[in-house]
């Protein structure tokens, strides 16, 4: 018997079984995103993680999660809603790691009371990294003229259009060494004694989810439906928290958002752009 219809009948028919709602946290971290490049973000994911949590039976949430990271920022305020939301609804946060947790996806992950992986699962990568492309002497073979007016000596700091100035680089590294601070402070404040005392656990490397267990950065190998059946029994019933529709039928903010065809052309561009971003950072893993 489907779940909404289960929930209609009065409760002595129904079938005992404890039901955990499950949210899919997937893909590239970054703002912004829409119909063309759904991404990964807090606007995206706050309204399925609120309808979760507001599931009063329900003792956990269960978070399946495959993201190979992306902007510091965003993962950490999903962190954060996580948290604040399991302490407000006193609910147990279990983490469910597909392919990969790394970076921003195992900061979020660490959200979680307890961290569960596949054998082969990426997991790791705690640190910062910064990229990008210099084209100072693409303008000078086109002959094209570069024009900046700037009031601020730093207003064109780290310019692809002019070559790398070590200053430059230096400010970049502080504000990295910053950034990889926090994130340090939080796995150590999420994972305490559990993280195993290994010099490379901050490097920025990255393991398996066999190696991931030894090192402490998880608490489990093993699959969502098993897990969650041994845990609160045969009957118990996953529930994917999907986005909501409006009053038209339009899916609202979510991890998934349909947007009208004119929307996709005129964000075609970004699009492409945030293509190029997330494949790059899947990349990085082999995927």
């Amino acid at each position: 018997m489907g779940l909404k219809l289960k929930r209609l009948l009065p409760k002595r028919f129904r079938k005992e079984g404890v039901t955990i709602p499950v949210v899919r946290l997937h893909g590239a971290i970054m703002s912004g995103g829409g119909g063309f490049r759904p991404m990964l973000n807090l606007a995206a994911a706050a309204p399925l993680l609120e309808k979760a949590f507001a599931i009063k039976d329900a003792p956990a949430v269960a978070l399946s999660i495959n993201s190979p990271g992306g902007s510091p920022v965003q993962s950490r305020l999903i962190f954060r809603r996580i948290r604040d939301l399991a302490e407000e609804k006193n609910k147990r946060v279990l983490v469910f790691v597909e392919d990969v947790a790394a970076s921003g996806g195992y900061m979020i992950a660490i959200a979680g009371d307890e961290i569960f992986v596949d054998p082969s699962s990426i997991v790791g990568s705690i640190g910062v990294v910064s990229g990008g492309f210099g084209f100072p002497e693409l303008l000078d073979k086109i002959g094209v003229e570069r024009r900046v007016y700037t009031s601020g000596e730093n207003k064109v700091m780290l310019d692809p259009f002019q070559p790398e100035k070590q200053d430059d680089i230096a400010y970049l590294k502080t504000l990295q060494q910053e950034i990889h601070a926090t994130f340090i402070d939080m796995v150590k404040g999420r994972r305490g004694t559990k993280l195993a005392d290994d010099g490379t656990l901050f490097s920025g490397l990255f393991w398996t989810g066999g190696r991931a267990l030894s090192l402490g950065l998880v608490d489990g190998i093993g699959d969502m439906r098993s897990e969650i059946k041994r845990r609160y029994g045969r009957d118990a019933e996953l529930q994917l928290i999907s986005a909501g529709r409006s009053l038209f039928g339009r899916k609202q903010p979510g991890v998934s958002i349909d947007h009208a065809a004119a929307e996709i052309g005129a964000g075609a561009v970004s699009g492409l752009a945030d293509l190029a971003q997330e494949k790059a950072l899947w990349g990085r893993f082999g995927l």
